[in-house]
């Protein structure tokens, strides 16, 4: 039986791109914290952030724009602002 191909979504598509931008940004600013303890409070409290954006990007990957899309890209931008508005980074 032939594989149903993905549905694209070219604005979806750039949000993933742009999450994917600020993931990295992220963890960068987080592996130049010089104090070790700190960065691992950074990097446990970022995990989720990073686990939503993986969610996503695979969800994307593997079945294309979907109606479960705009739901993992809601929960990982309310997961990176609750990051962004507890620790200062």
């Amino acid at each position: 039986m032939a594989k149903k191909r993905r549905k694209l979504n070219k604005d979806f598509e750039r949000k993933v791109y742009s999450s994917k931008k600020n993931v990295e940004l992220v963890l960068a600013k987080i592996y130049d914290i010089d104090d070790e303890d700190i960065q691992k409070e950074y990097m446990s409290a970022f995990n989720s952030v990073v686990n939503l954006y993986d969610q996503l990007k695979e969800d994307y990957e593997q079945k294309g724009f979907n109606d479960n899309s705009e739901e993992l890209l809601t929960n990982y931008k309310n997961s990176f602002n609750v990051f962004e508005s507890e620790f200062e980074i």
